[in-house]
């Protein structure tokens, strides 16, 4: 049976994919286009959705070698997202991925373990 911390690479690795797919989604838009545009919101609120439920399953022992990493910050907003979205604001939401996720990306970039090149 897997321990929890056997299974953080893989979480981290949702998470990342799911911040660069956000990053990706809203690259080039001003926060207007964002709010103008809501299939745009929905994908970015899907990404933190998943980023905030990969968030909730690492393992204590990776969060606590990571505080600089927003973790609690990252599921209560998955919570939001998920049970109080008539609560939702764009402007909130908007500030997370446009300038938040770029800095999270860089933070998860090191904790994943490297590829082994093939031979």
């Amino acid at each position: 049976m897997l321990r929890p911390e056997d299974r953080d690479p893989a979480y981290i690795w949702d998470m990342l994919e799911a911040a660069r797919e956000l990053s990706d989604y809203i690259a080039g838009m001003r926060f207007h286009d964002y709010e103008q545009n809501s299939m745009a919101q929905a994908a970015v609120e899907r990404k933190l959705e998943i980023i905030g439920e990969a968030a909730g399953r690492v393992s204590e022992s990776l969060k606590g070698a990571h505080p600089q990493i927003p973790w609690r910050g990252m599921i209560g907003l998955r919570n939001v997202l998920i049970h109080e979205y008539g609560e939702v604001r764009t402007e909130r939401v908007w500030l997370v991925a446009s300038e938040r996720i770029p800095k999270l990306i860089e933070m998860l970039t090191p904790l994943l373990p490297a590829i082994p090149e093939e031979s």
